[in-house]
């Protein structure tokens, strides 16, 4: 308790010195634990929507498909396995039939993928029920970007060609009668969905999958038949890896900031030590041992953590809880990334990621202070009396 005392003391004493010192190491809380949950919010929110909107519980793959290969579409389709079919007719699971088409935007051309899928299926929250028509119409489904891109809205019609399972080429006109608002970019971007019993029948593949889309409590079959099954630490690989990338490049400021804080530390306790020298003399000619004036120097430069800590909670609490609240607006260049970005980003701030920063800037403070204070272990009490550190 005395030694506590006295490295309070002796910091008060110090002035603007030790609040410099305690506002920049708060800046590094702050800014490591900001940061660190903006990353782990964008994981968790760009994760949450394509579980809901595209990838359910799981994909079962056909063996040859390549969403990054669009060759790889004339020859990806199967009919589903007997125990994959079982699933689809309880609604568990959800067909996916994806084909190579091209379409006539405004006197364009552009390639786009057709993509059919069951509109009364209930395994993702993609809005498929829009295909749902009575009429002899056939009905598209496209999201918010494909329509601005192509410029068609609700109730534009549209040219559409493409080939069927033996190369004839063939045409149609659809009706866009949804223009649907998401923020997964890979069920929007370059697509075109309809009901998959008309694309089997545009393009001769009756009963046939790319694809299927299953629930959470359906997904223990494994691989069977054409079909592979694709879990959400597979499907998510792009995401978690695009995040931790910039983990790694949010390293290099984490590392600068340490730097600075840790630099002014240093620099303030061979301070310290240079102009305290008689003080130290007269503490071990008192009676105090060395170990206990190299503890007292070491304890006053990790209380500059201490009250950096308790600095950042009075500012850092306050920003945590608003951009947890209202969330980080994000900029409209974001929805080019190809990753589920809404407009606002929400941070998530995990207990073990606080805890585990605050003991690592600790831990770094600690080590710091005692470098130049170990120094005094070898000083004899006359010689500091005397204003001599050698």
């Amino acid at each position: 308790m005395l030694a506590l005392k006295l490295a309070y003391l002796n910091l008060k004493r110090a002035g603007l010195r030790t609040w410099l010192n305690v506002i920049v190491l708060s800046l590094s809380y702050v800014l490591i634990i900001w940061s660190q949950g903006l990353y782990d919010g964008m994981n968790e929110q760009i994760s949450r929507v394509r579980i809901d909107e595209e990838l359910g519980g799981g994909q079962y793959w056909h063996k040859d498909y390549d969403p990054y290969d669009p060759l790889s579409l004339d020859d990806s389709h199967a009919p589903p396995s007997p125990e994959i079919s079982a699933l689809i007719n309880n609604k568990s699971a959800a067909r996916v039939l994806v084909r190579q088409a091209v379409i006539y935007p405004e006197g364009r051309i552009q390639s786009v993928l057709l993509k059919g899928i069951d509109p009364s299926q209930t395994v993702v929250s993609m809005p498929s029920s829009a295909l749902a028509v009575d009429d002899d119409t056939l009905p598209l489904l496209i999201g918010s970007k494909m329509s601005r891109d192509t410029g068609l809205n609700e109730g534009d019609f549209i040219t559409m060609r493409w080939r069927d399972k033996r190369g004839t080429f063939d045409a149609i006109d659809g009706k866009i009668v949804k223009v649907m608002t998401t923020d997964v970019q890979t069920i929007d971007n370059g697509q075109l969905w309809m009901p998959i019993d008309r694309l089997e029948e545009m393009t001769a593949l009756a009963g046939e999958a790319t694809y299927v889309i299953v629930k959470k409590e359906s997904a223990g079959l494994g691989d069977t038949g054409d079909f592979l099954f694709k879990d959400h630490e597979f499907l998510l690989k792009d995401i978690r890896e695009m995040v931790k990338a910039k983990k790694v490049g949010g390293i290099f400021m984490y590392l600068i900031l340490m730097f600075l804080a840790m630099l002014a530390i240093f620099d303030t306790q061979v301070l310290s030590v240079f102009r305290r020298k008689k003080e130290i003399g007269t503490l071990i000619a008192l009676g105090m041992t060395r170990k206990k004036v190299v503890a007292l120097f070491t304890i006053e430069g990790a209380m500059h953590g201490i009250l950096a800590l308790l600095l950042a909670c009075t500012y850092g609490l306050p920003l945590f809880a608003y951009t947890r609240k209202y969330g980080f607006p994000l900029p409209e260049a974001t929805e080019s990334f190809g990753y589920a970005f809404s407009d606002r980003l929400f941070p998530v701030y995990g207990g073990g990621m606080v805890v585990a920063t605050v003991i690592i800037i600790m831990i770094t403070v600690t080590i710091v202070s005692y470098l130049p204070s170990s120094k005094i272990a070898h000083l004899k009490p006359t010689d500091a009396l005397k204003g001599k550190l050698s």
